[in-house]
């Protein structure tokens, strides 16, 4: 299989409420995509629903869901997934992520659980990516999770989400920042597990801030500056996959676009750095 083709490109920025008002008047430029979260967004109408339709005719989107939970003991909500259909369809947009977890069973469990690592799992996880797969008519993205805890492994996290993918035959969103988390947490080398990732699937890459609980604990939170290691791996993934779209995630603590801004176009310096290397290289 190829490289991974994408409707997106540059450096994007999760679109959130909060934001909505400061990006009122933004255009394709520095930013060159938005990501959404379609549950935030799918069922709402008046104004909010406006807003979202001025955004999407201006930009080209990514959407990064939340209660997908293809890990769930649960049946797989169909439902949801076809009105998810109708909600990409509607706005154009191609791309569709998850997160490599689970977060209902009998009802939601608002937090994202870690799923054994386990061929049984392996197994029930790609055939219910590849029903979503069908029903949405796209090819979907998985993310590599922050976990905490490994129930029942049998096989490490890596060998883990490249089996997912290959077994469902779908693509990778690649987070630099959980790597980096889990790394800490788990006491591996995120450059060796960067390394060992099937680069020909990666979608696109989110990169973000976590919490340092403590010294051999970090929480993955989206509420901070992305650190000088998690930038060394995103400089990483470039040299080792290629310019791939690379989204910054900030989902509390956000702070006045200007701020934020500061981090986009610090992708797309690295970006650029990286495409004069590619061409000079080729040249």
């Amino acid at each position: 299989m190829g490289n991974v083709t994408t409707a997106v490109q540059g450096a994007g920025l999760g679109l959130r409420r909060a934001l909505t008002g400061p990006l009122a008047d933004a255009t394709r430029g520095e930013i060159g995509f938005l990501e959404a979260t379609p549950e935030n967004w799918m069922d709402i109408g008046g104004s909010y629903a406006k807003t979202f339709r001025s955004f999407t005719e201006r930009f080209p989107f990514v959407t990064h869901g939340l209660s997908l939970s293809i890990g769930s003991p649960a049946p797989l909500d169909e439902d949801f997934v076809r009105r998810l259909k109708k909600f990409l369809d509607l706005h154009g947009i191609r791309d569709y992520t998850e997160h490599l977890t689970y977060c209902s069973d009998d009802g939601h469990l608002y937090d994202l659980m870690p799923i054994p690592f386990t061929e049984e799992a392996v197994d029930y996880v790609a055939k219910r990516v590849q029903r979503v797969q069908d029903i949405l008519e796209r090819r979907i993205a998985l993310e590599n999770a922050s976990y905490y805890a490994a129930p029942a492994q049998e096989m490490g996290e890596l060998e883990f989400i490249r089996a997912v993918l290959e077994r469902s035959d779908c693509d990778l969103l690649l987070d630099v920042n959980n790597i980096y988390v889990n790394s800490i947490n788990h006491r591996y080398d995120p450059v060796k597990f960067l390394d060992g990732l099937p680069g020909e699937r990666v979608r696109y890459i989110h990169v973000a801030g976590h919490y340092d609980e403590a010294e051999d604990l970090r929480v993955d939170t989206h509420g901070s500056d992305v650190i000088d290691p998690v930038w060394a791996l995103l400089d990483r993934a470039y040299e080792k996959f290629g310019v791939i779209p690379t989204l910054l995630e900030r989902d509390f603590n956000i702070p006045p676009l200007d701020e934020l801004m500061v981090e986009v176009r610090h992708i797309n310096a690295m970006q650029a750095r990286h495409q004069k290397r590619l061409l000079a290289a080729h040249g």
